[in-house]
């Protein structure tokens, strides 16, 4: 099948990997995804695929045992993974982030003690900043870290973090006013700290309890939890980057290519959803005709197939701007925003494409009607992207007057 979204300036080596996940997704996940998701049940054998495939080690560096890979290699092979079945990339999307932020912001003896183990898949990270009654406004957090002797007493209720069960490493982000006399910015008396701790629920190591998955509309497989901290105890050098006080930004920096990837499954869904449109466009006929041939669903597909171009556009222009080096929170920003949109709208088309069948449980495109709104709210809503971008813009072009 002719495809849309190809991107342009590729390596050797990026297509050959592409096209090995393009062939995993079309062998091993899309003939099994929608049973699965139906199921609710955690994919093991995608897993186990994708550990041998190198996947988890994708851009950790070569010296810690991974592939050494850009952001946009990354985003590519997620943008293929979410057109199979987006919970796929959520498992491998927050261990990404955290083993993103220990390349950028760990010591050297955080980095040499955890990614090598994360690049080989066998510790899995999941990153955690909300909490029940937080929403969009991080500087509300209420979780807490207490200085005692040399270690760190944790308390507090986070919520939303994907692959809490099945993860064995945890980012979390708290309070740590230690240091910080008051009066400080929120942001700046904020520190990350790695929790080490068993996979599953209940108890998973003193004072840290995962209670069990939240039940979800959609993005069903993957494990999203809420997480207990009563009397966590950690010790000094579990403080990300050994300095407390900066955990705020070592979080955005995470969340900022974590926006990247969130714009590559929208991108991924939407493609998925376009295929499955204009297939059934052909093959289901109304008044002796097949409905592709009715203008009415010739315009709808020229709709869906330009978003999913200018969506695919957007998304590979902020990952060539993280990956030269450059600010990209304006272009990630935008490609977030526009690519989960316009994956709603391209999801709904397809939809309405398929009419009645579209309602039931045997089509394909039910479940991703169910799972394009988590992209709306997933790493930023629609209306924290738009304060982001207009604040950037305003930052651009201020009128000196």
């Amino acid at each position: 099948m002719a495809r849309l979204a190809q991107t342009h300036g590729l390596t050797d080596i990026q297509q050959e990997i592409l096209s090995t996940v393009r062939d995993f997704v079309d062998k091993e996940i899309i003939p099994v995804a929608t049973e699965l998701e139906h199921r609710d049940e955690y994919p093991q054998q995608i897993v186990d695929g994708l550990k041998e495939l190198g996947l988890f080690g994708l851009m950790i560096p070569e010296e810690y045992g991974g592939l050494g890979e850009s952001l946009l290699t990354y985003a590519l092979c997620v943008e293929e993974i979410a057109r199979g079945w987006m919970s796929v990339s959520g498992i491998i999307n927050t261990h990404f982030i955290v083993a993103y932020m220990l390349k950028q912001h760990g010591t050297q003896e955080q980095k040499d003690h955890f990614l090598p183990r994360m690049a080989a898949g066998d510790v899995r990270g999941a990153f955690s900043m909300s909490e029940p009654g937080l929403g969009s406004d991080v500087s509300a957090i209420t979780s807490k870290a207490v200085k005692d002797g040399d270690e760190y007493v944790l308390n507090g209720q986070k919520m939303w973090l994907t692959n809490g069960g099945t993860s064995t490493l945890v980012a979390v982000l708290v309070r740590s006013d230690e240091g910080h006399p008051e009066g400080t910015a929120p942001h700046k008396s904020m520190t990350t700290f790695l929790i080490e701790k068993e996979p599953g629920f209940g108890e998973v190591r003193p004072g840290l309890t995962i209670p069990g998955k939240i039940d979800k509309m959609g993005y069903k497989g993957v494990d999203t939890t809420e997480m207990i901290m009563d009397g966590l105890r950690l010790p000094a050098d579990r403080v990300l980057g050994g300095t407390t006080g900066r955990g705020f930004y070592q979080m955005m920096d995470g969340v900022e290519v974590g926006r990247v990837n969130v714009a590559a499954r929208g991108c991924g869904v939407a493609q998925r959803a376009f295929e499955l449109g204009v297939r059934y466009a052909q093959q289901r006929h109304t008044f002796g005709k097949a409905i592709a041939q009715h203008q009415a669903i010739q315009f709808k597909l020229a709709e869906m197939a330009t978003k999913v171009e200018a969506a695919h556009a957007m998304m590979v222009n902020a990952a060539r701007k993280k990956d030269s080096g450059e600010r990209n929170d304006l272009e990630a920003g935008m490609a977030k925003y526009l690519a989960s949109e316009y994956c709603k709208e391209v999801v709904e088309d397809a939809f309405r494409i398929h009419g009645g069948y579209g309602f039931s449980k045997e089509y394909e495109i039910e479940r991703l009607y169910r799972e394009a709104p988590m992209l709306l709210i997933g790493e930023g809503t629609a209306e924290i992207q738009k304060m982001i971008i207009g604040r950037r813009l305003l930052e651009e072009y201020r009128f000196q007057g």
